[in-house]
């Protein structure tokens, strides 16, 4: 498999400005951790609101018949 072959699912999640940049953290973590995703990109806008793109590799498994 080469890296061309290689395709990811994207989420964007849309975070409030409540939320401090220890919650966002522990969040990405946990994201991360338990459910393989990888952070892409953060985005941070003067309001506080942060857009985060995630990504996690889509494993195809091709039967063989």
């Amino acid at each position: 498999m080469s890296k061309r072959d290689v395709e990811y699912e994207i989420e964007r999640v849309r975070l409030g400005r409540h939320l401090s940049r220890g919650a966002v953290r522990q969040l990405l973590t946990d994201q991360a951790e338990y459910g393989g995703w990888e952070l892409t990109r953060l985005r941070r806008y003067r309001d506080g609101t942060r857009d985060v793109w995630i990504r996690r590799r889509i494993i195809r498994v091709h039967a063989t018949v």
